[in-house]
């Protein structure tokens, strides 16, 4: 038993002299099993109370109408688009959603996320903009469950993806800016690893295609809050004035725009700006921020697209735009 006094998963394993991984498949009614594990593991749980109400009577009818959704608990507003994608698609499919937050990149609120929808009777798990380490995906892979990571890569693994190719939009931004005249340019609040980070591999690629030096103190490294973008015009400021700056959100970049208006500069005459999402955020602030736009939206309908297996499924990466506004301009 849990903490609480819950019957778990290991309980019907010990229980049935089972493994905890058989055992979980069967509850989530996943991969193939004989007719006498199933009646077993099926008669434990009832037996021992395990899962009550509607997920008990989907236990016995081998049918769940839930789809988890995992998200990451940092501040953010794209991830807003998916999920109600994910919802808009659940309602026309007669499906239940079941929300969980977790750190991004925080084991220990994954595992503990996990192991709650693991011990339920979805349909699938969806996961949200969450970097995941070897750990995790042993967990996910032991539960059984059809799973699909969306706004994130995950390299060499067993479960598919939906996302931006964070390398092409960082050389896209990168170039972009190259391409308006500018030189200096820096890149903040991006995370120095996970998926994310390859945005700044694009960038340094970019400048270096371009024959243009980078200087450390120009990648300004964060979590994409707001703060960052706050914490790097400060730096900025202190160091060699650079004419323009990708951020890794549009949190970031309105805190930075927001930092240089407080400090005298003026977007895009001193400064140009452009961030990365392209949620609504960028036009409700003056002036309004360029920003390299991805459809999250869209991964959120093929997220529940894979879970009801509604075509065949491959990991993929969805096509993004620079869509231009007045934070940006040509110089001389």
């Amino acid at each position: 038993m849990d903490h609480d006094g819950r019957i778990t998963i290991k309980d019907i394993a010990k229980e049935t002299n089972l493994s905890i991984a058989t055992v979980s498949r069967v509850l989530a009614n996943t991969g193939e099993h004989n007719g006498e594990t199933v009646k077993k593991v099926q008669n434990a749980a009832i037996k021992m109370g395990y899962i009550k109400n509607t997920s008990a009577v989907e236990l016995v009818q081998r049918t769940s109408h839930v789809i988890a959704v995992i998200v990451s608990n940092t501040k953010s507003n794209f991830s807003d688009s998916i999920i109600s994608a994910i919802e808009d698609q659940a309602v026309q499919n007669n499906l239940d959603v079941f929300i969980l937050h977790a750190g991004h990149a925080d084991e220990v609120s994954q595992e503990r996320a996990i192991k709650t929808v693991s011990e339920r009777a979805v349909k699938g798990i969806i996961l949200v903009s969450l970097e995941l380490n070897d750990h995790i995906l042993q967990l996910l892979k032991e539960a059984g469950i059809s799973c699909v990571c969306l706004s994130t890569s995950v390299k060499n693994s067993v479960f598919p993806f939906v996302t931006s190719d964070n390398f092409k939009m960082g050389y896209a931004a990168t170039d972009f800016l190259i391409k308006k005249g500018h030189k200096k340019i820096g890149i903040a609040g991006i995370p120095a690893d996970g998926s994310i980070s390859q945005r700044i591999a694009g960038y340094s690629q970019c400048m270096q295609d371009h024959n243009l030096q980078i200087k450390k103190a120009w990648i300004q490294y964060g979590d994409c809050t707001y703060d960052d973008g706050v914490q790097a015009m400060k730096n900025y400021r202190e160091q060699e004035p650079i004419t323009a700056v990708i951020c890794a959100s549009d949190f970031v970049g309105v805190g930075l725009m927001n930092t240089a208006t407080k400090m005298g500069i003026k977007v895009p005459v001193q400064l140009n700006i452009i961030s990365f999402d392209g949620t609504n955020l960028v036009d409700i602030v003056r002036p309004r921020i360029t920003s390299v736009t991805q459809q999250f939206y869209a991964m959120g309908t093929e997220g529940i697209d894979f879970i009801l297996k509604k075509r065949s499924f491959t990991s993929k990466y969805l096509p993004f735009k620079i869509v231009e506004r007045e934070s940006t301009s040509s110089i001389n």
